[in-house]
């Protein structure tokens, strides 16, 4: 792969990392401010997924058995 391609693939990968933290932390907050547990559940759940693959990726690690999910 070429160089370009490659750094576009690796900000792609990491741009899909940053919306699923986000996601979570919206749906945590939401829980919280409405009182709906099961937001504030998958809001958590999100949040320790999106953290987890974040660490994954920034190790140069493969998750799932696949380098590049696309």
């Amino acid at each position: 792969m070429t160089g370009c391609l490659k750094r576009a693939i690796q900000g792609y990968e990491k741009a899909k990392e940053d919306h699923m933290i986000v996601l979570g932390l919206i749906l945590l907050i939401l829980g919280w401010v409405l009182g709906i547990g099961i937001l504030v559940t998958i809001g958590i759940i999100l949040l320790i997924i999106g953290v987890v693959f974040l660490v994954l990726g920034q190790m140069g690690r493969a998750v799932g058995g696949r380098k590049y999910w696309f």
